[in-house]
C-alpha cells in the first residue's frame, strides 16, 4: 500500500515530528510511504527518519507562503503517480487535503486526517469561531475518516465537524517512540529542591502558546533561586524577550531556542508549564507525564482534564488567566504525583501501538475504495529528493 504525507519542512513541531515517525514505523512494516516535502530544510532535516521524500526545486523561498506552495507541489504529485491513501498529520494540513478532493475529485486517493488541535477554541472572537467551526464542517464532508487523539476528542469530531460516528476512530497520537517513553519512564524525580523551583515548558515561540501568561505568571510568583526555562524558537521571540526585561525576570529565564534532546531539561525540572490558548493532545505533557513531572497547563482542550487525571496529575488554570496560573505555579510546588499513574497514561500513546492501529484503519480505507476511481498512471514513478 501507497501511503503518501505532505509535510512542509523540516521545522521543529509536533504534528511532523509525529507524522515522520509514523511514516518511518509504516515503512518498517513494509508500506510503500512517500513524504511528499515543500522544503528540504529545517532544524530538524539531520535527525530526520530516512524515508523517500519527494521535492521541488522552490521559484522564490517559499517559507511564508508554505500551504500554496504544498498544494501545488501535492497536487503535481498525485496527479502523476499512484496513492492509495493520503494522510493529513493535522489540522495545519487540513486545507492542503481538501484542496486535493476539490482539485482531483474521484482520482483523490481517500484521506484519512487526524485533529491535532482543539475544536471548539474558545479563545477565539464569536465571529471568527463560528467561520472556523464551518470550516471544520467543510473538512468533515471531505475526509474520509477523522481521527480524534484521545477518547474526549470523539464526541468533538462529532459535534464541530458534523461527522458521523461510522467516520470517526480514535487512535492515541503517537506522542513517544518505544526507547523514548523507557527513558523518560526511568526517571527518578528529585525530592523538592530548597533552593528554589525549576519551570519547564518546551514549544514553538509561537502566539497560540501564550507565553505570555505563562512569563506573567512566573514573575508574580518567583522566589530569588525559581528559574524558568521555555524551550523552543519562533517569531514571537522578540516580543517575549521585551516582556522578561519588563517584568524585570531576565536573570530567572532561559530561552534557549530549539533543543534537540529535552529529555535532560525534563529530568532536571520540578514542574512542566503550558500556557497554551488551544492545543489538541500536546506532545510535551505526554513527555512530562512519562517523566512524572508536577503539570500546570491551561484547560486548551477537551482531551487536557482527563490527561492531568482530573486534579491527579496536574493542575488545570482558565486559559489566558495570570492569576489563576500564578496560584497554581505556586501551589504545584508542593504537589506530588504518582509515578506509575502518570506513566501508565503517557504509555497509551506510544508509537508503535498507534501505527499498526492506523495501518489497519488505512487498509480497510484502501480496501473499501474503487481502485479505478483513485490510482492514477501507475507506471510513473516518484520523484526522489537527495534524502530518498
Amino acid at each position: 500500500m501507497r501511503i503518501v504525507i505532505p509535510i512542509h519542512s523540516f521545522e521543529p513541531g509536533g504534528v511532523e515530528r509525529t507524522g515522520l515517525n509514523l511514516a518511518a514505523e509504516w515503512q518498517r512494516a513494509g508500506e510503500d510511504v512517500v513524504v511528499v516535502l515543500g522544503r528540504d530544510a529545517g532544524a530538524t532535516r539531520p535527525t530526520a527518519p530516512q524515508l523517500n521524500y519527494v521535492t521541488r526545486p522552490e521559484p522564490i523561498a517559499t517559507h511564508w507562503w508554505e500551504t500554496p506552495w504544498m498544494i501545488w507541489c501535492l497536487f503535481l504529485w498525485l496527479r502523476s503517480n499512484r496513492a492509495d491513501v493520503l494522510f493529513c498529520a493535522g489540522n495545519t494540513y487540513g486545507i492542503v487535503c481538501v484542496m486535493m478532493k476539490l482539485l482531483l475529485g474521484r482520482r483523490c486517493p481517500p484521506v484519512i486526517a487526524k485533529m491535532s488541535n482543539d475544536l471548539e477554541r474558545r479563545e477565539m472572537p464569536a465571529l471568527g469561531r463560528r467561520f472556523y467551526h464551518l470550516w471544520l464542517r467543510i473538512q468533515g464532508r471531505h475526509f474520509d475518516l477523522v481521527v480524534g487523539m484521545a477518547e474526549p476528542m470523539r464526541d468533538e469530531i462529532a459535534e464541530f465537524m458534523a461527522v458521523p460516528q461510522n467516520r470517526i476512530t480514535v487512535i492515541h497520537d503517537p506522542s513517544l517512540t518505544g526507547p523514548q517513553f523507557a527513558r523518560l519512564s526511568r526517571m527518578e524525580r528529585p525530592a523538592r529542591r530548597s533552593d528554589g523551583m525549576h519551570v519547564v515548558s518546551i514549544g514553538r515561540l509561537w502566539s497560540q502558546k501564550n507565553y505570555g501568561v505563562l512569563l506573567q505568571a512566573f514573575a508574580q510568583v518567583r522566589r530569588p533561586a525559581d528559574r524558568l526555562t521555555i524551550v523552543g524558537e519562533g517569531p514571537e521571540r522578540p516580543r517575549l524577550e521585551r516582556l522578561v526585561a519588563e517584568l524585570g525576570i531576565a536573570d530567572a529565564v532561559d530561552l534557549p531556542g530549539h533543543v534537540h534532546d529535552t529529555a535532560p531539561l525534563l529530568e532536571q525540572g520540578d514542574i512542566f508549564a503550558l500556557s497554551s490558548d488551544y492545543e489538541g493532545v500536546p506532545a510535551v505533557i505526554i513527555e512530562a507525564l512519562a517523566a512524572a513531572m508536577p503539570i500546570v497547563t491551561t484547560d486548551c482542550s477537551r482531551s487536557m482534564a482527563s490527561l492531568v487525571g482530573h486534579g491527579k496529575h496536574g493542575l488545570l488554570v482558565r486559559v489566558g488567566d495570570v492569576a489563576q496560573f500564578a496560584d497554581k505555579l505556586d501551589a504545584a510546588r508542593e504537589f506530588v504525583v504518582c509515578a506509575p499513574s502518570t506513566r501508565a497514561v503517557a504509555e497509551q500513546f506510544v508509537l508503535d501501538r498507534a501505527a499498526s492501529t492506523y495501518l489497519a484503519a488505512m487498509h480497510e480505507l484502501s480496501d473499501r475504495d474503487d481502485a479505478s476511481a483513485h490510482k492514477v498512471r501507475p507506471d510513473l514513478p516518484a520523484r526522489k529528493s537527495s534524502r530518498a
